[in-house]
């Protein structure tokens, strides 16, 4: 499987044409924001994938790649393309989870698999779970969860908390209270997208804050971290690998460095699988990866993974398949919990510089062996 040639055809819209659900075939339909704001996010997660593709060689794999803009309208019509003259087994790659939420559940309903390499909102880990629904990434809260418990062994008692206004926004604040012991010195939805934040910085400097806990992923974190620093309000800030990722710190620059971040993936993480993965992308694209890049890696192993046990055509054996998730994860030992999303350790990382390139390092671990809330209510 030849990587650059995947890669071209997947800017034309598709590998090939035809069902392949039989026969140890499987067609995949990836639907990721390659284009606007975020397209970063969905490029790191198309690569990861495609790598795994192609250090796999599986013939059997074939994949159709599209552009959903980060508009949910889009991403609904994709995915009924995909499903309806494409004839896809699979459906991967949506980074947002207003999008995954109007995509998912009609997948799942139409009986096709869903592998999410990054959105995992509450409402699909909980009541709303499904049988073909895996998330090989975290459950929405989970990292920032371990950002408040971070927040309390840093000894930040008055925090002030800000995310975008839409599932992923909301599920981040819920979780940072979630564990975090103190008291909030305010807490603000933003609008999704939003590039201005001098009077949110105000909101924060009127206000006795002791620290500030934020989720602004893509470009919004970015303008976020530069507009604070500009302001030289000089406040400990904590908050998700998100925001912190290799991609994004290279935009944010000195702005970063030193601040804290919870991640349930980095590229020091010392096992064979981590260190094949984050050399193999890094010759293949001249890059470091990112978060999002070891999660569509990871996504296409767990694939394969399954192919080798069972046909997708046999969907109660495929689907136990993937819940074993017999692959060589970047992260080490990997399980799902009852409702398909990992049970993982999340590590605390710090900003630094490694001569002109900025990136993360482990300095310890918030969470480990963590599952999520909603398994309770999710009945299967």
């Amino acid at each position: 499987m030849k990587l650059k040639s995947l890669i071209a055809a997947a800017c034309m819209g598709a590998l090939g044409t035809g069902a392949l659900a039989a026969d140890g075939k499987v067609k995949v339909g990836m639907i990721t924001t390659l284009s606007g704001g975020g397209a970063g996010l969905g490029i790191d997660v198309r690569d990861g994938f495609l790598l795994a593709a192609k250090l796999a060689g599986n013939d059997n794999l074939e994949i159709v790649v599209e552009d959903d803009q980060r508009k949910p309208e889009i991403a609904v019509q994709l995915a009924d393309k995909m499903i309806q003259s494409e004839k896809v087994d699979v459906l991967t790659g949506i980074i947002w989870s207003n999008l995954a939420m109007a995509v998912v559940p009609a997948a799942t309903a139409q009986g096709k698999f869903y592998l999410s390499p990054n959105a995992g909102p509450s409402a699909l880990a909980g009541k709303g779970c499904h049988p073909n629904y895996f998330n090989v990434a975290w459950q929405n809260d989970n990292l920032h969860e371990a950002a408040g418990g971070y927040a309390n062994s840093a000894g930040f008692k008055k925090s002030f908390i800000l995310a975008p206004n839409y599932p992923a926004g909301q599920d981040a604040l819920t979780g940072y209270k979630r564990l975090y012991q103190g008291e909030l010195a305010g807490e603000i939805y933003t609008k999704l997208g939003q590039k201005d934040y001098a009077s949110e910085i105000a909101q924060i400097r009127a206000s006795d804050a002791d620290s500030i806990f934020f989720f602004l992923p893509g470009g919004m974190g970015i303008s976020f971290l530069k507009q604070l620093s500009d302001s030289g309000l000089d406040l400990p800030v904590v908050g998700p690998a998100f925001s912190f990722d290799q991609g994004i710190l290279q935009a944010v620059g000195d702005a970063a460095m030193g601040v804290k971040n919870t991640s349930q993936w980095n590229k020091d993480i010392d096992n064979a699988a981590n260190k094949t993965f984050v050399g193999a992308f890094e010759a293949e694209y001249g890059r470091l990866p990112s978060l999002y890049a070891s999660q569509g890696y990871d996504t296409a192993n767990l694939l394969i993974s399954a192919m080798a046990k069972a046909d997708v055509s046999d969907a109660d054996a495929f689907r136990a398949a993937l819940m074993e998730a017999d692959f060589a994860s970047t992260r080490g030992d990997f399980k799902f919990a009852a409702n398909h999303h990992p049970v993982q350790t999340i590590y605390v990382r710090e900003v630094i510089k490694e001569g002109d390139v900025y990136t993360n390092k482990i300095i310890g671990t918030a969470l480990e062996d963590h599952a999520n809330v909603y398994v309770d209510d999710c009945k299967m």
